[in-house]
């Protein structure tokens, strides 16, 4: 009964005859993203390269094995050669022959403020890059185009410096509580009420990590008998929340929408494995703005489908909150939609508002059950105090409730130098992925001899990037990022662009 039931409803589905996957109707502007395909040479040349980094890894090994050269992994002691492996052989292969030869361009110290510039800590290797020495020296004014700071709040001066050092001679730095037991304090309640209006919704909670406000409440929202659709491309904390949930995962490819509604249609008329019972819930996950690939979510039509197929929407603004929309108010400001449309709201606060923690928005009823069931709200220390004033004060610029311009002024700064850099690249010849109003800007480097390279020719400019390569992406997908900061200056982007013409790139390897 339940099956023919699925079979009535889909076939109801099927006569609206309303087809709403890429349809530009949708859309109040145009929506241009972009993601060239790797040319054939290029992705031939990354292989080769790739496969004489592993001919070489195993030479060494090999030499390793009889100590012609000196081993500094960990390995198995030969009393316990017997025992169940601690150590996968492929994983330490990669760390050991591929990831040490460039191990320098990550992990970096610095010892300033990660604004629009910076001071890194000097370091060297006396062995390959095994370990590291401090030299006592400052590397002083490094452009950072690394840090999230899209909107310039990550600064130890100004109205949000001043105010969470006054939060922190009321309160204390330190919290020594949960939230349902004696941590609970008006600062938090300031802080979420805050956030609600923020968002344009009922009711919102704050956590003290970013990622575990993914991890933990994901599996307080489903469980056995639901179903989760999650994007290809979602972020790890999105991912660890959902098989910790126990539910059904199923992933669709990145932000296409008719691999979204097929699996949508074959979840509703086949519904549970065996049973064929309806599914409990269905949940879809997606991400505002997708960090690696600096990429935004087709919201509109997520939404479209989620009302047509009856299923929750969990939207994740980590990187959108902030840096999207007229108003800063993400990618629901940035589409011109309704909050209510988006049944959880998740973002966090670590990127625009320059502190730590992170958010969930929605009906109050939500919330409520959130409060009483999330592992991070019952058994986590609360948020700090200076943390949340930092939270409270920069929201409220951008809000203009300082009776200033300066966050309406922040919010255009960083969709302006977002244009001007992604142009500027383009211009010059590189291919670059994502959306046009994405402050996530990845470059393609795609071989891996650029990868240790292009990081270290920038650092000797002055210039602070990330350089990102396989497992973090494809393996003929290496790539620079660039994130813009409304704090970059025409003449930072400038000085930036200047070394990584494409002639210098090419010097670079060579």
């Amino acid at each position: 009964f339940e099956l023919i039931c699925n079979y009535i409803f889909f076939f109801f589905v099927l006569l609206q005859n309303q087809y709403v996957t890429h349809n530009p109707k949708l859309y109040k502007k145009p929506f241009v993203e972009s993601f060239e395909e790797t040319p054939l040479l290029v992705a031939v040349l990354t292989y080769m390269g790739y496969g004489i980094l592993t001919i070489f890894g195993y030479l060494r090994d090999f030499l390793r094995h009889w100590n012609i050269e000196k081993c500094h992994v960990a390995r198995e002691r030969e009393e316990q050669k017997d025992f169940v492996p601690l150590y996968q052989d492929f994983e330490n292969f990669y760390t050991r022959n591929l990831y040490m030869r460039i191990r320098d361009n990550w992990n970096r110290p610095i010892c300033s403020v990660p604004g629009a510039k910076m001071d890194l800590v000097e370091r060297v290797s006396p062995d390959y890059n095994w370990t590291f020495e401090h030299t006592g020296k400052v590397v002083k004014d490094v452009i950072n185009m690394g840090s999230y700071n899209y909107l310039g709040f990550a600064e130890n001066s100004g109205a949000c410096a001043d105010a969470a050092i006054e939060a922190t001679q009321k309160y204390g730095a330190g919290v020594g509580s949960t939230r349902c037991e004696i941590g609970n304090l008006d600062i938090h309640e300031e802080l979420e009420q805050l956030v609600a209006r923020f968002l344009g919704v009922e009711s919102s909670m704050a956590f003290g990590m970013g990622f575990a406000t993914n991890s933990m409440n994901i599996p307080a929202l489903t469980g056995k008998g639901c179903l989760i659709l999650s994007d290809e491309l979602n972020h790890a904390s999105l991912v660890l929340g959902a098989r910790l949930s126990g539910s059904t995962i199923r992933v669709f490819k990145h932000n296409n929408m008719q691999s979204l509604e097929k699996l949508l249609r074959d979840a509703i008329i086949h519904g549970q494995p065996r049973t064929h019972r309806p599914w409990k819930k269905i949940l879809i996950v997606v991400e505002g703005i997708y960090s690696m690939e600096g990429s935004i979510v087709r919201l509109p039509e997520v939404i479209a489908l989620k009302k047509r197929y009856k299923a929750y929407l969990y939207l994740d603004e980590a990187h959108s909150i902030g840096a999207l929309g007229p108003n800063g108010r993400g990618v629901v400001d940035y589409f011109g939609l309704d909050p209510k449309d988006v049944d959880i709201m998740m973002g966090t606060f670590t990127k625009s508002f320059g502190a730590a923690g992170g958010y969930i928005g929605g009906k109050k009823e939500l919330i409520d059950y959130l409060r009483h069931h999330s592992h991070s709200a019952l058994y986590a220390t609360s948020m700090s105090s200076p943390v949340a004033q930092q939270i409270i004060t920069s929201m409220k610029i951008i809000m203009g409730e300082d009776g200033t311009t300066l966050g309406a002024d922040r919010v255009r700064q960083l969709s302006e130098n977002t244009t001007y850099f992604r142009r500027k690249l383009h211009d010059m010849g590189f291919i670059i992925y994502g959306n046009d109003d994405s402050p996530v800007v990845p470059m393609m480097l795609y071989m891996p001899a650029k990868i240790g390279a292009f990081g270290r020719e920038m650092l000797k400019r002055n210039i602070g990037t990330v350089v990102v390569g396989f497992p973090a992406t494809p393996i003929i997908e290496s790539r620079a990022r660039f994130c813009i900061s409304a704090a970059h200056t025409r003449e930072m982007l400038d000085t930036v662009s200047l070394p990584i013409s494409p002639v210098r790139v090419y010097e670079f390897v060579i």
